[in-house]
């Protein structure tokens, strides 16, 4: 069984690497062979990170391969689609690739609907408010990465189901489990992982965060956040690289994840809180979408909205080593048994092959 991957972008992206990437190990086990290609590649990814210009005639080739990649469409079993095949184009070319006769699934872990029905220009609003509509109605499957996510896809594609964002829980282990983590002398460390453009969502709290830290002795490690970071007195900014990504979280006391209550937010998947807590951090996280979900308040984390709420969150945990490993260890239990890629790896498997199955059922004699 054969089966085409299409992800929006390479593998520097965590959405490529924990939807697809690392399922395929089990796949090849089984017996799908899964062939991914990128639309926009590494190159693409390290220049949004430092912040500089796209090349508007790279992404125009980057279009034109994806065109290449539905012709071959042909010699796959089932096509497993990150979001859409075309972002920002209308659906028609995509839709045909129902002409080819190949099942398929699509993967969404971002409410990518609302860059369209909830954006700024009438005309895009127009044009591509409904474009995943037809696309989602005529898809064997749906993987979604929350309930909000889900609750849209189910509308058009009945065969829609929630598959988390997950780690695999061998590798993202708490520091003890591993080598000594190298701190920051003894100083706590609250800690944030992420990408330039989840960067904005920190920067609003840092006048709340920052005075906490400092009264504690503690500093602030953020990862991935980009050139907007650095230079901020008591924070510590770190590149991103898939290399030291579990060591870097493992130097952390404390993981937070703060976001925005609006609609974009919501279809978050809680990634950042995953990978604290299959290392054994506990977490402060706003109520916002599935964080609702990932983090038990008071049991494996907390949760905060106001200032004061942040304040009092931070306070308690930096104050509090023995509060800190107690609930990372729940916070660890939980990945293992919920959020982690063994535990979601045959839901994706049985996915694909159900997909394929339609297929050859269609091909059958009445």
């Amino acid at each position: 069984m054969r089966v085409l991957g299409l992800t929006k972008y390479g593998t520097q992206a965590a959405s490529t690497r924990q939807r697809f990437v690392q399922y395929q190990p089990h796949l090849n086990r089984n017996g799908v062979e899964l062939e991914i290609r990128s639309l926009l590649g590494n190159c693409y990814i390290e220049r949004l990170a430092q912040g500089e210009k796209q090349s508007r005639a790279a992404v125009g080739l980057a279009y034109i391969e994806r065109v290449k990649d539905l012709f071959a469409a042909r010699k796959f079993d089932v096509v497993w689609i990150q979001y859409e095949a075309f972002p920002y184009l209308p659906g028609t070319v995509e839709r045909a690739l129902g002409l080819t006769g190949v099942p398929i699934v699509y993967d969404i872990d971002d409410a990518i609907f609302h860059q369209y029905d909830q954006h700024t220009s009438p005309l895009v609003r127009k044009i591509l408010g409904q474009k995943l509509v037809p696309l989602l109605r005529e898809a064997s499957a749906c993987l979604c990465g929350n309930a909000y996510l889900h609750a849209y896809a189910s509308e058009h594609c009945p065969n829609s189901m929630i598959v988390p964002t997950v780690v695999d829980s061998d590798v993202f282990v708490p520091a003890e489990f591993a080598t000594p983590k190298a701190k920051h002398g003894s100083a706590p460390v609250v800690g944030w992982i992420g990408s330039p453009s989840t960067w904005s969502y920190v920067e609003p709290l840092l006048s709340t965060i920052l005075p906490v830290l400092a009264r504690h002795g503690a500093i602030l490690q953020v990862v991935g956040a980009g050139p907007r970071a650095r230079g901020i007195a008591g924070v510590v900014c770190k590149d991103w690289a898939e290399a030291r990504e579990v060591a870097d979280i493992q130097e952390m006391d404390i993981g937070i994840m703060p976001l925005p209550d609006d609609l974009w937010a919501k279809g978050k998947c809680g990634y950042k809180l995953i990978q604290y807590m299959a290392c054994g951090l506990p977490t402060i996280a706003s109520p916002v979408g599935v964080n609702n979900q990932i983090v038990a308040h008071g049991e494996d984390g907390l949760l905060a909205t106001s200032p004061e709420e942040w304040i009092a969150a931070l306070d308690m945990l930096i104050g509090d080593a023995t509060l800190r490993r107690a609930m990372g260890r729940k916070g660890r239990d939980k990945v293992v048994s919920q959020y982690s890629l063994a535990s979601q790896q045959d839901t994706v498997l049985n996915a694909l092959r159900s997909a394929a199955n339609s297929r050859s059922s269609s091909r059958r004699p009445a």
